[in-house]
């Protein structure tokens, strides 16, 4: 016997997304039915909110969702680019939300505090980028900054610039982060070379390199934690 399909205009009001948030509350949906608002439409065989079931079916959980580019959204039937659009545009808001809320830890006590920080920005990226956080006397975070973006494999960093922004800012210390895409956490020769000139510069300068950290999507490594400071 094949399923039949309902409309959500035929559901009752309740069950309805849009709906539902309204009565409800959005804590009261599911994933799909967010998606389903996001997307707004179904197709003429599937509800928006079968549709999306279908994609987070596929996709695992949110986090791998996040990662689907609008060429690979697009290969669900029923998405076209402007669905894709509205799924890359919510979930990278989410993103940035988790990032601004991570800067309320502004004063560093530890390792999972720059992770914290860090992860939402770089943690999920298919390719490499170094990034650095400057900190006042107070171990505070005043500012952060990309300083490359390279490949899968490695990105190149400018000694000279990084303490060019930490005069520049008044910094008394600064924080060096990277990912690794392919999840691996054990440092290279090259992230152990980069992190010895730091050090060294930073000495000179009178700005403390506080820690090395590599991040992936769920774990980090601390230079400082593992002793290599």
């Amino acid at each position: 016997m094949e399923n039949t399909y309902f409309p959500i205009t035929t559901w009752s009001e309740d069950d309805r997304p849009r709906e539902k948030l309204l009565l409800k509350g959005k804590e009261s949906l599911s994933n799909a039915e967010l998606v389903a608002i996001l997307i707004g439409s179904g197709s003429r065989n599937e509800s928006a909110v079968d549709l999306s079931k279908r994609i987070l079916l596929n996709a695992g959980n949110l986090n791998v969702l996040g990662k689907m580019s609008i060429a690979q959204l697009t290969q669900f039937k029923g998405i076209g680019e402007a669905k894709a659009i509205s799924i890359v545009s919510a979930l990278e808001l989410g993103r940035r939300q988790r990032s601004e809320d991570a800067l309320k830890f502004k004063k560093i006590t530890s390792s999972k505090g720059i992770f914290e920080i860090m992860q939402p920005i770089i943690g999920e990226l298919p390719h490499e980028e170094f990034w650095v956080l400057f900190l006042n006397n107070s171990n505070k975070v005043i500012s952060k900054s990309q300083l490359s973006k390279g490949g899968i494999t490695g990105t190149v960093v400018d000694v000279r610039l990084v303490f060019k922004l930490a005069l520049e800012n008044g910094a008394t210390g600064l924080i060096l982060c990277h990912n690794h895409p392919s999840g691996n956490l054990n440092p290279s020769d090259a992230d152990m070379q980069i992190t010895k000139k730091m050090k060294t510069a930073g000495e000179i300068l009178d700005v403390k390199v506080l820690d090395h950290l590599i991040i992936t999507e769920t774990k980090y490594y601390s230079f400082v934690d593992e002793g290599i400071f």
